[in-house]
């Protein structure tokens, strides 16, 4: 009859971790402790610097056909005049001016009904500016116009001081043109006064006036001559179309915003004479980059000094154009100081495109990293994302933020950036473009070049863990797993995001943040199944799931339940399998002997990462249970260790037997491994041969659950790898120890076959291994005991057994180690010091006072000890 305590003894504790609501035995926590070596790891996925700096770089899946251009030239003429003028100060609303049909005309009236006058010559129209010109063309088409800008002072005694001139229904003419008068009721818009026969404004368009909400539009209404004929004149515009109107209305409205109306005052006018018109002369005259160089500097001191940056500076016009002269210079300094002006003076459309070009051609060349660091362009570009808007301005966005791309890959530049903001500014574009994207249901083209631009520089921020904090506490990874649903049939933004999950679910809080959002898991292995051969992208995506069921049981049963799971790993690794074996054959024999030792190919680092997953995901019992009985999966890892050999791929070969120990655990009655133990334990051979320590440590631990079996007991003694056992223990390498003494533990639980111990003096190093690694190791302690107890076991005299020398060496062990103040290392801290107790106390002390009482009792009357799974 056996003790409860050997009964206990009996039951096989697994590898894995469960999670149990009882308090768990120290035997569970050292357990846990080794079994955390036997995590399958591997590296990330390596991304190759770029040579050039390009928006797309090689990989990129865009043609050169359906991407913006990398290389362009941009000149002073490349930018527009029009945005130079300042802009008005008051919007205005389009004109409404609608034909109206007189009550009654008199013969005489009606036969001075005249056509619409063509426009007026063009030489007149020379001498004035051209925002005035295009006003004074669109006035001869119907449209109201103003003759000249009075101050607002002037312009109200102006007004008060003029006649009526005709009362009732009527048309006027200014400065020669025709225009159709409102009736009483009638108004161009809101915000414009109304016009009466004397010229005047009405009061509440006065109070208007006085607000500084229309001072843009008053006029000079001349009076003279004959009312008669001004009457008849004015009336031949009523056939004037509503077409026409409505044109010439828009394009009114359109300059009449860039018409400056606020005046400027004497200390304004002073300031600009006195510092900035000098600077200005300065630059037009200079012709050495240095003297450019330091004006522009202080040309810039001057205007934020003078609150003269922005769009509302009466003279931004003479800045604007005197600036956008000087980018012909063609110096990099220069005109990184000139972008930086121009984007403070809040310069939009193509200007603000051209500008954006600019700091984007210049940030291509590395050399120019200090420059821009120097002259704080990075505060431009964030702030041309924050406040500019996203529609209007995608393809500056794109060249603002390729800029940005750039400068991100300078480390110098990441706490600088996180500090300022990026990472907030990315999220918070990303989510428009997601928001815009929900709305209208279709993907733009601009913003997947954007997101491109944007993913790439996130890629870079999250090596630093502040950004790594500030993603997560944004929410970052759902909105990153949105955007890669919303795209996904973007492989480059796709890669992208996926470089930026590698790394991020290499870090603990963020692998368990991604593991948290449940559609992750179909999102990635739909990914898999559309982009099969795109190596970069799939790599990394199963390096993530290798994340996500590395450490989270719940990640584990998470993933196995999304549909075709398994099946979409499988036809991964034989695609990339095929590809293996067909770049295999094409290698001949001086090509094959180089790649011996060398980095895994990008084929191998696929076929890695795929069994990582199925390594990680065996651990969930009922998932790891159905994996040991699946054909398919069995025979893919049988078919790595047949054509791979560990010189030839390490990582491969040790996770393709690391995921067959983890499957031999499980004895199922349909197990596949059970059924193939034998072929399994010849391929071990090989790597027990071979001088890799990994791989030796990795096949011993296999040989472990196999050795349960009798057909593999057999095989090992046939085979002499009970030998190999033996010389491993000393490896002076604990875990090597632990898993050869577990090999010979099992042996010796048949009776014919302890004698395998006493060859090559494996009792002398069962004992050395106890005195060595006991007091750190009280788990493999007490598999020393286990093995050493199945060998006494009938044996009348231990001395005849164990011999003098050993048995006064347990003799003098055992006492020692039962000892608790001489047995506990007290160093350790209080966490590791109580398990270590609570091992000791439950497990280890047990099975030694049994032992020690054997050897000192000359008796034996316990039955063998079977070895736990380890």
């Amino acid at each position: 009859m056996q003790s409860s305590h050997d009964k206990k003894l009996e039951k096989l504790d697994p590898f894995y971790r469960r999670s149990l609501s009882k308090q768990k035995t120290s035997a569970e926590i050292i357990n846990e402790a080794r079994n955390a070596l036997r995590t399958v790891r591997t590296e990330r996925p390596f991304t190759p610097r770029e040579d050039q700096r390009k928006l797309f770089g090689p990989a990129s899946s865009r043609t050169a056909d359906n991407r913006p251009p990398s290389s362009f030239s941009l000149h002073a003429s490349s930018f527009e005049s029009s945005d130079s003028r300042p802009i008005s100060g008051t919007r205005l609303s389009p004109l409404e001016l609608k034909p109206k049909v007189l009550a009654s005309l008199s013969k005489e009236d009606e036969a001075s009904v005249s056509f619409p006058k063509p426009p007026v010559d063009p030489v007149k129209i020379r001498r004035v500016s051209s925002a005035r010109a295009r006003l004074f063309k669109a006035s001869s088409q119907g449209s109201l116009l103003p003759d000249k800008i009075f101050h607002l002072d002037e312009s109200k005694k102006r007004l008060k001081s003029e006649d009526t001139i005709i009362t009732g229904d009527s048309s006027v003419k200014i400065n020669g043109i025709c225009l159709t008068e409102l009736n009483s009721v009638g108004h161009f818009n809101s915000h414009n006064p109304q016009l009466t026969h004397d010229g005047d404004i009405n009061e509440t368009n006065e109070q208007a006036i006085l607000k500084g909400k229309a001072t843009s539009t008053a006029a000079h209404l001349r009076s003279g001559g004959d009312p008669t004929k001004r009457r008849a004149r004015a009336s031949s515009c009523l056939v004037s179309t509503n077409k026409n109107t409505l044109e010439s209305n828009k394009e009114v409205q359109r300059n009449l915003e860039e018409i400056e109306t606020e005046t400027e005052t004497e200390e304004e006018e002073a300031f600009w004479s006195t510092r900035i018109l000098p600077v200005l002369h300065e630059l037009e005259k200079e012709d050495n980059i240095e003297n450019f160089c330091a004006a522009c500097t202080q040309l810039h001191q001057a205007l934020e000094e003078g609150s003269m940056l922005g769009k509302r500076f009466k003279k931004r016009s003479v800045l604007l154009k005197t600036l956008y002269k000087l980018v012909d210079v063609g110096s990099d300094l220069l005109s990184l100081k000139l972008a930086k002006i121009i984007l403070a003076l809040k310069v939009s459309g193509k200007n603000l495109l051209n500008v954006c070009k600019l700091i984007f051609k210049i940030s291509r060349s590395e050399k120019n990293d200090s420059l821009i660091q120097n002259d704080s362009i990075l505060d431009s570009l964030l702030e041309v994302l924050r406040v500019e808007d996203l529609h209007t301005n995608n393809e500056a966005f794109l060249y603002c933020m390729g800029a940005i791309k750039f400068i991100s890959g300078n480390p110098r530049f990441l706490n600088e950036m996180i500090s300022k903001g990026a990472v907030e500014i990315l999220l918070h574009l990303m989510k428009q473009i997601n928001e815009n994207m929900r709305k209208s249901g279709t993907c733009s083209s601009n913003s997947g070049h954007l997101l491109v631009q944007m993913t790439a520089t996130m890629r870079n921020l999250v090596d630093i863990p502040l950004a790594r904090c500030k993603l997560l506490n944004n929410s970052a990874l759902p909105e990153l797993c949105g955007v890669m649903e919303q795209y996904a049939n973007d492989k480059d933004v796709c890669t992208n995001i996926a470089r930026i999950l590698s790394k991020l679910s290499s870090c603990h809080d963020c692998c368990a943040a991604l593991a948290d959002y449940s559609r992750c898991y179909a999102l990635f292995l739909s990914l898999i199944n559309q982009y099969e051969k795109k190596q970069d992208l799939v790599v990394r995506i199963v390096f993530i799931l290798g994340n996500l069921t590395a450490k989270n049981n719940q990640a584990r049963e998470q993933f196995s339940k999304e549909k075709g799971c398994i099946t979409t790993l499988l036809s991964l690794f034989n695609t990339y399998y095929e590809m293996d074996l067909n770049s295999t054959k094409k290698m001949d024999d001086e090509e094959e002997k180089n790649k011996k030792h060398k980095q895994p190919s990008e084929v191998e680092d696929v076929l890695i990462k795929v069994i990582r997953v199925l390594a990680n995901i065996s651990i969930h019992p009922s998932i790891g249970a159905a994996l040991a009985a699946n054909q398919q999966v069995v025979a893919l890892l049988v078919t790595t260790l047949e054509y791979k050999s560990i010189d030839e791929c390490e990582e491969l070969v040790i996770n393709a037997t690391a995921t067959i120990n983890n499957l031999s655990f499980y004895q199922v009655k349909n197990s596949i491994i059970q059924d193939r133990k034998l072929r399994i334990a010849e391929l071990l051979l090989k790597l027990l041969m071979s001088s890799n320590m990994d791989g030796i440590l990795e096949a011993v631990r296999v040989f472990g659950n196999l050795s349960q079996y009798d057909e593999i007991c057999d095989f090992i003694v046939q085979k002499n790898v009970y030998k190999f056992m033996i010389a491993l223990l000393d490896a002076k390498h604990q875990d090597i120890c632990f898993s050869a003494c577990g090999v010979l533990l099992n042996l010796t639980v048949d009776k014919d076959k302890r004698v395998i111990l006493k060859e090559g003096g494996g009792i002398k190093k069962l004992v050395d291994c106890l005195r060595d690694f006991g007091p750190t190791d009280w788990q493999l302690a007490c598999l020393v005991c286990k093995t050493l107890w199945n060998y006494s076991e009938n044996v009348p005299n231990p001395s005849s057994c164990f011999g003098d020398e050993d048995t006064n060496a347990l003799l003098v062990l055992l006492s020692s180690f039962l000892d608790e103040e001489l047995a506990l290392d007290y160093s350790f801290d209080r966490e590791l010091r109580d398990y270590h107790k609570l091992y000791w106390e439950t497990e280890f002390k047990p099975v030694a006072q049994q032992l020690l009482k054997r050897i000192q009792s000359h008796h034996t009357f316990l039955e063998p000890l079977p070895i736990p799974s380890f």
